[in-house]
């Protein structure tokens, strides 16, 4: 299992790459190879200064040795060797009126001292952190989630929305990171779903990423903005920046297991603001997302 996932995420990488170079029309992205010394490596491709996109990542790796102590408490077990392989993409676009979008698609495997598998699950998810709402947008994105979701399990759409929604919650701000899409994690065999059955769902998640965001980044990409309009997107990814340093798992696992730092922190947009005691303008477009942000909503029936 743990060849036939990265070798479907080192495809969709390419196919994601090139999808989203064709959208942004000038920048392309540049790929680093790296090697990590406890075992494993990956494939950062990064891509900046864009027509569309200021900054954004597409990132594989596949990682393997010793579970490190801190993972071993996250877990509650001893030691023991593991594997892990995903990819993880996040991009911020210039333009204050299209998304941030973030997605992770990721498998696991721990082993007992003989080398046999004991533990073994797919995680993952896709999620959309807009800086100004546009209610068709958001159902077009959660619409491309349910479609892909109801086609294995009709339970899935509406338990992994509710996931996302608890997971990309910043506590501390009490608001969500954006207005959500899918979360599941720990997904093992169990009588309704074997391995491969959740390879299915996974790559089926994985393969509708572009067609839940482009069609909005087409839609937004080259609409007017102000350089308040700006201002608000920096401060919004002010708190972007904070859910990945505070709350996130993916950021904490990586810096745990001596992941390569470039590669981890290349979901940080490049201009961000902090302004004490910021308040969005009553009745304001601003103020209409924070309200969402503030009390997630259901998007589709």
């Amino acid at each position: 299992m743990k060849d036939k996932f990265y070798a479907y995420i080192q495809n969709l990488q390419d196919q994601i790459c090139a999808g989203l170079e064709a959208v942004d029309g000038t920048a392309k992205f540049r790929e680093d190879l790296w090697k990590r010394p406890e075992g494993g490596g990956g494939r950062t491709r990064v891509i900046e200064n864009g027509n569309v996109f200021e900054k954004g990542g597409v990132n594989i790796s596949a990682v393997h040795g010793k579970l490190p102590e801190a993972m071993q408490k996250m877990f509650g077990v001893g030691e023991a060797d593991f594997f892990a392989c995903g990819l993880s993409l996040v991009l911020h676009p210039k333009n204050p009126m299209t998304p941030t979008v973030h997605a992770n698609w990721r498998y696991f495997e721990m082993y007992d001292e003989h080398g046999k598998v004991i533990e073994q699950w797919f995680g993952g998810g896709q999620d959309l952190t807009p800086y100004y709402l546009f209610e068709e947008d958001a159902i077009h994105f959660h619409q491309t989630c349910k479609t892909a979701c109801d086609k294995h399990n009709l339970e899935f759409y509406p338990k992994y929305k509710k996931q996302c929604d608890t997971y990309f919650w910043n506590a501390h701000r009490n608001e969500a990171r954006g207005i959500g899409g899918l979360f599941f994690d720990y997904c093992k065999a169990n009588e309704s779903m074997s391995m491969e059955n959740w390879f299915n769902f996974v790559s089926e998640v994985g393969n509708s990423f572009l067609e839940a965001y482009v069609p909005i980044v087409e839609k937004r990409k080259n609409l007017a903005y102000t350089p308040e309009n700006r201002n608000w997107q920096e401060i919004r990814r002010g708190r972007y920046v904070e859910f990945n340093l505070v709350h996130d798992k993916g950021t904490l696992f990586g810096l745990r297991t001596n992941g390569r730092i470039e590669s981890i922190l290349m979901s940080l947009p490049p201009h961000v603001q902090w302004v004490y005691d910021h308040h969005a303008e009553v009745g304001s477009e601003e103020e209409k997302l924070v309200n969402v942000l503030e009390n997630p909503c259901e998007w589709i029936s």
